[in-house]
């Protein structure tokens, strides 16, 4: 099952867009909710390329490692990866008047309801907005 999400970024594409593939930006947005951080960030933005971003508690009791590699790079424009679980993720930047939508497309894992997925995405989705806004 695919899942999509959308947000409106006020922000122009370029910086946008750099704020979505620049490992220090990535750890100051890359959680769903305050409870979460992301404590590194390694990308190699190229087809074949891979990158590894670090997930955890900010407790320390529980984290992960979410990557993948990916799969094609059109910059300023979108963003395709198969995770390492084999989903493929999308996400395409279209400029707009007030700046710019960030639309995300997902292929849903079978442990979590796919509600509960998009919840979490859109979390993530929502900080990389405020991130970019207030920065």
């Amino acid at each position: 099952m695919k899942v999509s999400i959308e947000i409106e970024v006020e922000a122009t594409l370029a910086n946008t867009w750099q704020s979505w593939v620049t490992p220090v930006n990535i750890t100051q947005w890359n959680f769903a909710n305050n409870e979460w951080c992301c404590p590194s960030a390694d990308i190699d933005l190229k087809e074949g390329g891979s990158f590894n971003y670090r997930m955890e508690s900010k407790d320390g009791s529980i984290g992960f490692d979410f990557d993948g590699e990916f799969t094609k790079v059109e910059p300023l424009q979108s963003i395709h990866y198969q995770l390492g679980d084999d989903r493929k993720v999308s996400i395409e930047f279209v400029e707009t008047a007030s700046g710019t939508k960030v639309i995300q497309t997902f292929e849903a894992e079978d442990e979590n309801s796919a509600e509960q997925q998009r919840q979490g995405w859109l979390g993530i989705l929502t900080n990389f907005k405020n991130h970019v806004e207030n920065n």
